[in-house]
Protein backbone atom coordinates (compact mmCIF):
# COMPACT_ATOMS: atom_id res chain seq x y z
CA UNK A 1 0.00 0.00 0.00
CA UNK A 2 1.36 3.30 -0.72
CA UNK A 3 2.77 5.32 2.08
CA UNK A 4 -0.13 8.38 1.90
CA UNK A 5 -2.47 5.78 1.79
CA UNK A 6 -1.45 4.01 5.16
CA UNK A 7 -0.98 7.71 6.60
CA UNK A 8 -4.65 8.25 5.93
CA UNK A 9 -5.76 5.00 7.75
CA UNK A 10 -3.32 5.53 10.62
CA UNK A 11 -5.05 9.04 11.19
CA UNK A 12 -8.40 7.35 11.62
CA UNK A 13 -6.86 4.60 14.20
CA UNK A 14 -5.21 7.51 15.81
CA UNK A 15 -8.48 9.96 15.89
CA UNK A 16 -10.30 6.70 17.38
CA UNK A 17 -7.72 6.05 19.81
CA UNK A 18 -7.97 9.20 20.94
CA UNK A 19 -11.16 9.78 21.51
CA UNK A 20 -11.41 6.41 23.06
CA UNK A 21 -8.71 7.50 25.36
CA UNK A 22 -11.39 10.69 26.60
CA UNK A 23 -9.56 13.91 24.62
CA UNK A 24 -12.26 16.36 23.50
CA UNK A 25 -13.30 15.66 19.82
CA UNK A 26 -12.65 18.83 18.46
CA UNK A 27 -8.92 19.33 20.00
CA UNK A 28 -8.24 15.57 18.85
CA UNK A 29 -9.55 16.11 15.11
CA UNK A 30 -7.62 18.90 14.59
CA UNK A 31 -4.30 18.27 16.73
CA UNK A 32 -4.14 14.80 15.59
CA UNK A 33 -4.97 15.75 11.96
CA UNK A 34 -1.84 18.44 12.38
CA UNK A 35 0.23 15.99 13.40
CA UNK A 36 -0.10 13.50 10.55
CA UNK A 37 -0.05 16.28 8.37
CA UNK A 38 3.67 17.05 9.88
CA UNK A 39 4.53 13.47 9.59
CA UNK A 40 3.19 13.14 5.80
CA UNK A 41 5.20 16.12 4.92
CA UNK A 42 8.55 15.24 6.58
CA UNK A 43 8.05 11.83 4.71
CA UNK A 44 6.76 13.28 1.42
CA UNK A 45 3.43 11.88 1.01
CA UNK A 46 1.57 14.97 1.39
CA UNK A 47 2.99 19.10 0.75
CA UNK A 48 1.95 20.85 4.18
CA UNK A 49 0.94 23.98 2.20
CA UNK A 50 -2.28 22.12 1.34
CA UNK A 51 -3.27 23.31 5.32
CA UNK A 52 -3.17 27.12 3.08
CA UNK A 53 -7.11 26.28 2.30
CA UNK A 54 -8.09 25.99 5.23
CA UNK A 55 -8.73 29.68 6.71
CA UNK A 56 -10.78 29.84 3.16
CA UNK A 57 -12.84 26.83 4.38
CA UNK A 58 -13.33 28.17 7.46
CA UNK A 59 -14.69 31.50 6.39
CA UNK A 60 -16.78 29.47 3.80
CA UNK A 61 -18.61 27.66 7.06
CA UNK A 62 -19.09 31.12 8.70
CA UNK A 63 -20.75 32.52 6.17
CA UNK A 64 -22.77 29.43 5.25
CA UNK A 65 -26.13 30.48 5.18
CA UNK A 66 -27.57 27.07 5.62
CA UNK A 67 -25.71 26.55 8.85
CA UNK A 68 -27.47 30.09 10.45
CA UNK A 69 -30.65 27.92 10.91
CA UNK A 70 -28.24 26.15 13.88
CA UNK A 71 -28.18 28.62 16.63
CA UNK A 72 -31.53 30.11 15.60
CA UNK A 73 -33.06 26.45 15.91
CA UNK A 74 -31.29 25.82 18.93
CA UNK A 75 -32.19 29.43 20.41
CA UNK A 76 -35.90 27.85 19.73
CA UNK A 77 -35.79 24.95 21.66
CA UNK A 78 -33.93 26.79 24.59
CA UNK A 79 -36.17 29.14 24.74
CA UNK A 80 -39.16 26.60 24.99
CA UNK A 81 -37.26 24.59 27.73
CA UNK A 82 -36.46 27.50 29.37
CA UNK A 83 -40.34 28.97 29.84
CA UNK A 84 -41.52 25.43 30.90
CA UNK A 85 -43.99 25.67 27.74
CA UNK A 86 -42.94 21.43 27.39
CA UNK A 87 -43.77 20.79 31.52
CA UNK A 88 -47.31 22.18 31.08
CA UNK A 89 -47.79 20.11 28.01
CA UNK A 90 -45.96 16.31 29.50
CA UNK A 91 -48.10 17.07 32.74
CA UNK A 92 -51.67 17.54 31.10
CA UNK A 93 -51.01 14.64 28.55
CA UNK A 94 -50.23 12.27 31.13
CA UNK A 95 -53.09 13.13 33.07
CA UNK A 96 -55.01 12.71 29.60
CA UNK A 97 -53.51 9.04 29.22
CA UNK A 98 -53.04 8.18 32.48
CA UNK A 99 -56.11 5.97 32.85
CA UNK A 100 -55.25 3.48 30.26
CA UNK A 101 -52.81 0.77 31.04
CA UNK A 102 -49.51 2.00 29.77
CA UNK A 103 -50.73 5.75 29.60
CA UNK A 104 -47.80 7.38 30.98
CA UNK A 105 -45.18 5.89 28.54
CA UNK A 106 -47.77 6.65 25.69
CA UNK A 107 -47.59 10.41 27.25
CA UNK A 108 -43.91 10.67 26.85
CA UNK A 109 -43.64 9.16 23.36
CA UNK A 110 -46.56 11.44 22.07
CA UNK A 111 -45.12 14.56 24.02
CA UNK A 112 -41.39 13.28 22.83
CA UNK A 113 -42.86 13.90 19.41
CA UNK A 114 -44.41 17.16 19.66
CA UNK A 115 -41.00 18.50 21.25
CA UNK A 116 -38.89 17.07 18.34
CA UNK A 117 -40.80 19.21 16.13
CA UNK A 118 -40.60 22.42 17.69
CA UNK A 119 -37.53 21.86 19.54
CA UNK A 120 -35.19 20.02 17.48
CA UNK A 121 -32.30 19.21 20.34
CA UNK A 122 -32.30 16.00 22.29
CA UNK A 123 -30.55 17.16 25.37
CA UNK A 124 -33.64 19.54 26.38
CA UNK A 125 -36.05 16.89 25.39
CA UNK A 126 -34.41 14.70 27.47
CA UNK A 127 -34.15 16.94 30.69
CA UNK A 128 -37.33 18.30 30.64
CA UNK A 129 -38.68 14.80 30.33
CA UNK A 130 -36.77 13.00 32.90
CA UNK A 131 -37.70 15.17 35.27
CA UNK A 132 -41.30 15.52 35.23
CA UNK A 133 -42.37 11.78 33.99
CA UNK A 134 -39.39 9.73 35.21
CA UNK A 135 -40.48 10.69 39.13
CA UNK A 136 -44.10 9.76 37.86
CA UNK A 137 -43.79 6.67 36.29
CA UNK A 138 -41.94 5.55 38.86
CA UNK A 139 -44.28 6.57 41.33
CA UNK A 140 -47.04 5.02 39.54
CA UNK A 141 -45.97 1.34 39.69
CA UNK A 142 -43.79 1.51 36.30
CA UNK A 143 -40.82 -0.72 36.11
CA UNK A 144 -37.77 1.19 36.25
CA UNK A 145 -36.04 -0.33 32.65
CA UNK A 146 -39.00 0.66 31.08
CA UNK A 147 -39.96 4.22 32.08
CA UNK A 148 -35.81 4.78 31.60
CA UNK A 149 -36.13 3.38 27.97
CA UNK A 150 -38.98 5.33 26.66
CA UNK A 151 -37.56 8.94 27.76
CA UNK A 152 -34.35 8.11 26.39
CA UNK A 153 -36.02 6.73 23.20
CA UNK A 154 -38.51 9.38 22.77
CA UNK A 155 -36.33 12.08 23.48
CA UNK A 156 -34.22 11.36 20.52
CA UNK A 157 -36.86 11.58 18.41
CA UNK A 158 -35.79 15.40 18.33
CA UNK A 159 -32.90 13.80 16.25
CA UNK A 160 -35.20 12.71 13.37
CA UNK A 161 -38.02 14.87 13.46
CA UNK A 162 -37.32 18.03 11.68
CA UNK A 163 -36.89 20.94 12.38
CA UNK A 164 -33.58 18.17 13.46
CA UNK A 165 -30.08 20.63 13.89
CA UNK A 166 -28.47 17.15 13.09
CA UNK A 167 -30.66 16.93 9.99
CA UNK A 168 -29.28 20.44 9.29
CA UNK A 169 -25.71 19.87 9.22
CA UNK A 170 -26.12 16.47 7.50
CA UNK A 171 -27.93 18.49 4.47
CA UNK A 172 -25.39 20.78 4.32
CA UNK A 173 -22.33 18.04 4.36
CA UNK A 174 -24.47 15.87 2.26
CA UNK A 175 -24.78 18.00 -0.30
CA UNK A 176 -21.48 18.97 -0.36
CA UNK A 177 -20.46 15.19 -0.83
CA UNK A 178 -23.56 14.92 -3.50
CA UNK A 179 -21.77 17.65 -5.89
CA UNK A 180 -18.55 16.61 -5.58
CA UNK A 181 -19.65 12.89 -6.79
CA UNK A 182 -21.78 14.89 -9.86
CA UNK A 183 -17.89 16.72 -10.46
CA UNK A 184 -15.78 14.20 -10.22
CA UNK A 185 -18.05 12.09 -13.33
CA UNK A 186 -17.76 15.18 -15.22
CA UNK A 187 -20.92 16.58 -14.25
CA UNK A 188 -20.75 20.61 -14.26
CA UNK A 189 -23.75 22.02 -13.18
CA UNK A 190 -24.37 19.44 -10.40
CA UNK A 191 -27.96 19.13 -8.92
CA UNK A 192 -28.49 19.91 -5.17
CA UNK A 193 -29.70 18.62 -2.16
CA UNK A 194 -31.42 20.80 0.22
CA UNK A 195 -31.91 20.94 3.84
CA UNK A 196 -35.52 21.11 2.99
CA UNK A 197 -35.21 17.69 1.16
CA UNK A 198 -34.34 15.78 4.19
CA UNK A 199 -36.66 17.47 6.11
CA UNK A 200 -39.57 16.36 4.48
CA UNK A 201 -38.07 13.00 3.90
CA UNK A 202 -38.04 12.65 7.37
CA UNK A 203 -41.20 13.38 8.10
CA UNK A 204 -42.69 9.43 7.43
CA UNK A 205 -39.69 7.82 8.84
CA UNK A 206 -39.86 9.95 12.22
CA UNK A 207 -43.62 8.89 12.31
CA UNK A 208 -42.81 5.28 11.81
CA UNK A 209 -39.80 5.68 14.91
CA UNK A 210 -43.16 7.11 17.10
CA UNK A 211 -45.64 4.40 16.24
CA UNK A 212 -42.86 1.72 16.73
CA UNK A 213 -42.59 3.04 20.07
CA UNK A 214 -46.23 3.09 20.88
CA UNK A 215 -46.58 -0.41 19.35
CA UNK A 216 -44.15 -1.71 21.66
CA UNK A 217 -45.34 -0.14 24.43
CA UNK A 218 -48.92 -1.61 23.96
CA UNK A 219 -47.55 -5.02 23.51
CA UNK A 220 -45.82 -4.47 27.15
CA UNK A 221 -48.79 -3.52 28.68
CA UNK A 222 -50.32 -6.32 27.38
CA UNK A 223 -47.66 -8.95 28.39
CA UNK A 224 -46.14 -7.18 31.53
CA UNK A 225 -49.35 -5.57 32.62
CA UNK A 226 -47.60 -5.24 36.30
CA UNK A 227 -44.75 -3.28 34.69
CA UNK A 228 -46.82 -0.16 33.07
CA UNK A 229 -50.12 -0.20 35.65
CA UNK A 230 -52.95 2.30 34.65
CA UNK A 231 -52.85 5.57 36.76
CA UNK A 232 -55.92 6.57 38.55
CA UNK A 233 -55.86 10.17 37.87
CA UNK A 234 -58.68 13.46 37.55
CA UNK A 235 -57.89 14.52 33.71
CA UNK A 236 -58.10 17.84 33.08
CA UNK A 237 -60.65 19.64 31.32
CA UNK A 238 -60.52 19.87 27.51
CA UNK A 239 -59.58 23.08 27.17
CA UNK A 240 -56.34 22.36 29.33
CA UNK A 241 -55.63 20.21 26.67
CA UNK A 242 -56.17 21.87 24.15
CA UNK A 243 -54.14 25.14 25.57
CA UNK A 244 -51.56 22.82 26.13
CA UNK A 245 -51.23 21.37 22.74
CA UNK A 246 -51.84 24.66 21.18
CA UNK A 247 -48.44 26.49 21.43
CA UNK A 248 -46.66 23.32 20.10
CA UNK A 249 -48.60 22.80 17.43
CA UNK A 250 -48.78 26.14 16.38
CA UNK A 251 -44.67 26.85 15.42
CA UNK A 252 -44.68 23.49 13.95
CA UNK A 253 -46.85 24.66 11.58
CA UNK A 254 -45.21 28.23 11.22
CA UNK A 255 -41.33 26.35 10.74
CA UNK A 256 -42.48 23.18 9.12
CA UNK A 257 -45.13 24.61 6.84
CA UNK A 258 -43.58 27.34 5.78
CA UNK A 259 -40.13 25.16 4.97
CA UNK A 260 -42.24 22.43 3.34
CA UNK A 261 -44.69 24.66 0.98
CA UNK A 262 -41.61 26.54 -0.20
CA UNK A 263 -42.56 29.81 1.68
CA UNK A 264 -39.26 29.90 3.63
CA UNK A 265 -35.82 28.51 3.32
CA UNK A 266 -34.53 26.58 6.81
CA UNK A 267 -32.71 29.32 7.74
CA UNK A 268 -35.81 31.82 7.34
CA UNK A 269 -38.01 29.93 9.08
CA UNK A 270 -35.71 29.07 11.83
CA UNK A 271 -35.72 32.83 12.41
CA UNK A 272 -39.65 32.58 12.61
CA UNK A 273 -39.38 29.94 14.91
CA UNK A 274 -36.89 31.77 17.51
CA UNK A 275 -39.12 34.41 17.26
CA UNK A 276 -42.53 32.37 17.93
CA UNK A 277 -40.60 30.77 20.51
CA UNK A 278 -40.06 34.51 22.18
CA UNK A 279 -44.12 35.15 21.81
CA UNK A 280 -45.05 32.21 23.66
CA UNK A 281 -42.04 31.99 26.22
CA UNK A 282 -43.72 35.68 27.13
CA UNK A 283 -47.01 34.19 27.85
CA UNK A 284 -45.24 32.11 30.55
CA UNK A 285 -43.05 34.45 32.30
CA UNK A 286 -41.09 37.89 31.59
CA UNK A 287 -39.17 37.96 28.47
CA UNK A 288 -36.59 39.56 30.00
CA UNK A 289 -35.52 37.21 32.96
CA UNK A 290 -35.56 34.36 29.83
CA UNK A 291 -33.13 36.36 27.65
CA UNK A 292 -30.11 35.95 29.29
CA UNK A 293 -29.91 32.40 30.58
CA UNK A 294 -30.97 31.11 26.52
CA UNK A 295 -28.51 33.50 24.73
CA UNK A 296 -25.76 31.47 27.25
CA UNK A 297 -26.59 28.40 26.80
CA UNK A 298 -27.60 29.17 22.54
CA UNK A 299 -23.45 30.22 22.52
CA UNK A 300 -22.64 27.44 24.27
CA UNK A 301 -24.48 24.63 22.41
CA UNK A 302 -23.71 26.35 19.20
CA UNK A 303 -20.01 27.14 19.85
CA UNK A 304 -19.27 23.06 20.72
CA UNK A 305 -21.13 22.18 16.96
CA UNK A 306 -18.64 24.63 14.93
CA UNK A 307 -15.78 23.91 16.48
CA UNK A 308 -16.47 20.24 16.44
CA UNK A 309 -16.98 21.58 12.24
CA UNK A 310 -13.79 23.37 12.13
CA UNK A 311 -11.96 20.58 13.73
CA UNK A 312 -13.38 17.83 11.48
CA UNK A 313 -12.58 20.33 8.35
CA UNK A 314 -9.09 20.17 8.96
CA UNK A 315 -8.87 16.30 9.45
CA UNK A 316 -11.33 16.13 5.91
CA UNK A 317 -8.52 18.37 4.41
CA UNK A 318 -6.04 15.87 5.65
CA UNK A 319 -7.86 12.66 5.06
CA UNK A 320 -7.66 13.78 1.18
CA UNK A 321 -4.38 15.20 0.84
CA UNK A 322 -2.97 11.71 1.59
CA UNK A 323 -5.33 10.07 -0.75
CA UNK A 324 -7.74 8.56 1.78
CA UNK A 325 -11.20 9.54 -0.15
CA UNK A 326 -9.24 7.48 -3.07
CA UNK A 327 -8.80 4.56 -1.15
CA UNK A 328 -12.25 4.53 0.46
CA UNK A 329 -13.82 4.91 -2.65
CA UNK A 330 -11.71 1.88 -3.68
CA UNK A 331 -12.52 -0.17 -0.35
CA UNK A 332 -16.21 0.39 -0.97
CA UNK A 333 -16.55 -0.45 -4.75
CA UNK A 334 -14.32 -3.88 -4.36
CA UNK A 335 -16.69 -5.04 -1.34
CA UNK A 336 -18.40 -8.35 -2.12
CA UNK A 337 -22.31 -7.66 -2.76
CA UNK A 338 -21.87 -4.56 -5.01
CA UNK A 339 -24.06 -1.25 -4.02
CA UNK A 340 -25.54 -3.15 -1.11
CA UNK A 341 -22.53 -4.60 0.08
CA UNK A 342 -21.03 -0.76 0.60
CA UNK A 343 -24.32 0.88 2.20
CA UNK A 344 -24.29 -2.22 4.20
CA UNK A 345 -20.43 -1.92 5.40
CA UNK A 346 -21.19 2.13 5.77
CA UNK A 347 -24.29 1.52 7.67
CA UNK A 348 -22.61 -0.63 10.13
CA UNK A 349 -19.47 2.01 10.47
CA UNK A 350 -22.08 4.23 11.39
CA UNK A 351 -23.72 2.01 14.27
CA UNK A 352 -20.37 1.16 15.13
CA UNK A 353 -19.05 4.47 15.23
CA UNK A 354 -21.90 5.34 17.85
CA UNK A 355 -20.41 3.60 20.57
CA UNK A 356 -17.59 6.64 20.51
CA UNK A 357 -18.74 9.58 18.95
CA UNK A 358 -21.75 11.26 18.95
CA UNK A 359 -23.81 11.91 15.54
CA UNK A 360 -22.58 15.39 15.05
CA UNK A 361 -18.66 14.30 15.31
CA UNK A 362 -19.70 11.02 12.92
CA UNK A 363 -21.42 13.48 10.41
CA UNK A 364 -18.60 16.06 10.43
CA UNK A 365 -16.21 13.32 10.00
CA UNK A 366 -17.33 10.21 8.42
CA UNK A 367 -19.95 11.42 5.65
CA UNK A 368 -17.79 13.69 3.58
CA UNK A 369 -15.21 10.35 3.53
CA UNK A 370 -18.24 7.85 2.57
CA UNK A 371 -20.96 9.88 1.25
CA UNK A 372 -18.83 11.02 -2.48
CA UNK A 373 -18.13 7.35 -3.16
CA UNK A 374 -21.71 6.08 -2.19
CA UNK A 375 -23.33 8.51 -4.20
CA UNK A 376 -21.39 7.50 -7.76
CA UNK A 377 -22.56 4.06 -7.63
CA UNK A 378 -25.91 3.66 -9.38
CA UNK A 379 -29.58 3.59 -7.79
CA UNK A 380 -28.21 5.39 -4.71
CA UNK A 381 -30.63 8.11 -4.26
CA UNK A 382 -29.33 11.12 -1.90
CA UNK A 383 -32.17 12.22 0.29
CA UNK A 384 -32.85 8.25 0.84
CA UNK A 385 -29.18 7.47 1.67
CA UNK A 386 -29.28 10.96 3.88
CA UNK A 387 -32.24 10.19 5.90
CA UNK A 388 -30.75 5.95 6.64
CA UNK A 389 -27.98 7.64 7.72
CA UNK A 390 -29.82 9.93 9.59
CA UNK A 391 -31.81 6.64 11.55
CA UNK A 392 -28.67 5.01 12.16
CA UNK A 393 -27.52 8.13 13.49
CA UNK A 394 -30.56 7.94 15.94
CA UNK A 395 -29.16 5.37 17.84
CA UNK A 396 -25.81 7.11 18.75
CA UNK A 397 -27.86 9.24 21.23
CA UNK A 398 -28.33 5.84 22.97
CA UNK A 399 -25.19 3.68 22.66
CA UNK A 400 -23.12 2.89 25.82
CA UNK A 401 -20.86 3.94 27.20
CA UNK A 402 -21.01 7.42 25.38
CA UNK A 403 -24.29 8.26 24.08
CA UNK A 404 -25.42 11.39 25.02
CA UNK A 405 -29.51 10.55 25.91
CA UNK A 406 -27.93 8.19 28.69
CA UNK A 407 -25.95 11.19 30.15
CA UNK A 408 -28.58 13.55 30.29
CA UNK A 409 -30.87 11.01 31.90
CA UNK A 410 -28.06 9.85 34.33
CA UNK A 411 -28.20 13.16 35.81
CA UNK A 412 -31.53 14.09 36.01
CA UNK A 413 -32.91 10.14 36.94
CA UNK A 414 -33.84 9.71 40.68
CA UNK A 415 -31.72 7.79 42.65
CA UNK A 416 -33.93 4.57 42.48
CA UNK A 417 -32.90 4.41 38.74
CA UNK A 418 -29.56 2.77 38.12
CA UNK A 419 -27.10 3.03 35.14
CA UNK A 420 -27.95 -0.39 34.98
CA UNK A 421 -31.70 -0.20 34.36
CA UNK A 422 -30.86 2.44 31.51
CA UNK A 423 -28.71 1.02 29.99
CA UNK A 424 -30.88 -2.34 29.72
CA UNK A 425 -34.28 -0.23 29.20
CA UNK A 426 -33.03 1.53 25.87
CA UNK A 427 -31.80 -1.78 24.55
CA UNK A 428 -35.62 -2.62 22.87
CA UNK A 429 -35.73 0.78 21.64
CA UNK A 430 -32.42 0.27 19.34
CA UNK A 431 -33.75 -3.01 18.16
CA UNK A 432 -36.68 -0.75 17.27
CA UNK A 433 -34.58 1.63 15.72
CA UNK A 434 -32.66 -1.13 13.64
CA UNK A 435 -36.10 -2.57 12.81
CA UNK A 436 -36.97 0.57 11.30
CA UNK A 437 -33.65 1.37 9.66
CA UNK A 438 -34.48 -2.03 7.72
CA UNK A 439 -37.68 -1.05 6.68
CA UNK A 440 -36.77 1.54 5.40
CA UNK A 441 -33.59 -0.27 3.50
CA UNK A 442 -36.42 -1.97 1.68
CA UNK A 443 -38.89 0.68 1.56
CA UNK A 444 -37.13 3.70 -0.17
CA UNK A 445 -40.72 5.41 -0.32
CA UNK A 446 -40.69 5.85 3.23
CA UNK A 447 -37.99 8.51 2.73
CA UNK A 448 -38.29 9.90 -0.74
CA UNK A 449 -42.52 9.88 -1.53
CA UNK A 450 -42.40 13.73 0.27
CA UNK A 451 -39.64 15.10 -1.31
CA UNK A 452 -41.19 13.80 -4.49
CA UNK A 453 -44.34 15.17 -3.60
CA UNK A 454 -43.37 19.10 -2.39
CA UNK A 455 -40.02 19.08 -4.80
CA UNK A 456 -40.68 17.10 -8.03
CA UNK A 457 -37.36 14.89 -7.01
Amino acid sequence: MPLPETLSILLIVAVIAALMAGYPVALTLAGVSLALAAIGHALGAMNFSILGALPQRIFGVMTNDVLLAIPLFIFMGVMLEQSRIAETLLERMGRLFGSLRGGLGYSVVLVGALLAASTGIVGATAVTMGLIMLPAMLRHGYDPRLAAGTVAASATLAQIIPPSTVLVVLGDQLNNSYQAAQLAEGKFAPNVISVSDLFAGAILPGLLLVGLYLAYLIAVAWLRPASCPAVTTDGPPAGGILEALLAPILLIAAVLGSILYGVATPTEAASVGAVGAMLLAWRKAPLGALLRPVAEKTTQITSMIFLILIGATLFSLVFRALGGDDLVQRALTNLPGGVDGALLAVMLAIFLLGFVMDAFEIVFVVVPIVAPALLKMPGVDPVWLGIMMAVNLQTSYMHPPLGPTLFYLRGVAPPEITTRHIYVGIIPFVAIQLFALLVLWFVPGLATALPHAFYGR
